[in-house]
């Protein structure tokens, strides 16, 4: 048998070997879930110019923040609801909903990020509970424009958190809010002064790859590399 049959030989081996090897770890790690969820705000960061952050709602699903412009109107307020849910490994699916109340509140009232503590009740037979903490980032506007669209406020989901991680029967996965979106890249939302906008909030868990599976499929392919190398020495 010629070199390089051998060598093609032993690679198409290497690769049914890799593909059934990365099957059998996503089989073993992938799974149908449920649960509840649920979600109360945290402590909230104000901005340089928020000389007086005004703010309630800490420990509970539902915050408000900004010092109303009159009497007769309230702060903004962010509620959220969580419910239940269910879906598989590395698919998108519903983990609560958003409501975002803007009001017109005095300058330097404000806050700029605030953040969520949500927790999930997974497949409550088995009594999983995992808690996990996002940031939502707060931009309001100064109301100085005559065009309402220009006066909008907006929420956004701050994608820059590290990602978070859990173990289930023995494995590990991330969960990562994906957006207000299912089907495209959606991570902010927005609301006229005095107006208000109810969105679904999106989430994710991934499968992580057994670390043993990757470093034994790198040891094979170094180990083909070598041999290949033989087979043109020799």
């Amino acid at each position: 048998m010629k070199r390089s049959l051998v060598f093609t030989t032993a690679i198409s081996s290497f690769f049914v070997s890799a593909t059934t090897a990365f099957s059998f770890c996503g089989q073993a790690q992938a799974f149908s879930f449920s649960g509840i969820s649920s979600g109360t705000w945290g402590e909230p960061t104000p901005g340089s110019l928020d000389v007086d952050p005004t703010y309630t709602g800490v420990g509970t699903n539902t915050f408000t923040w900004g010092q109303p412009s009159s009497p007769s109107t309230l702060p903004n307020r962010l509620i959220f609801n969580g419910s239940s849910f269910s879906g598989n490994t590395d698919s998108i699916f519903k983990i609560g909903e958003l409501k975002y109340f803007n009001e017109t509140v005095l300058k330097g009232t404000s806050v700029e990020f605030v953040p969520l503590n949500l927790n999930l009740s997974l497949n409550p037979s088995v009594g999983i509970n995992q808690a996990f903490k996002f940031k939502f980032d707060l931009v309001n506007t100064p109301n100085t424009s005559t065009n309402p669209e220009d006066n909008a406020d907006f929420v956004f989901l701050d994608t820059n958190f590290p990602a978070q991680s859990f173990t289930f029967a023995g494995n590990k996965y991330t969960f990562e809010l994906t957006g207000f979106n299912p089907n495209i890249s959606q991570f902010g939302i927005k609301a006229l002064e005095q107006g208000t906008i109810t969105t679904s909030v999106y989430a994710r868990i991934k499968t992580i790859p057994e670390p043993a599976t990757i470093a034994g499929l790198c040891l094979l392919g170094i180990y083909l590399i070598s041999q290949k190398k033989s087979l043109y020495n020799n």
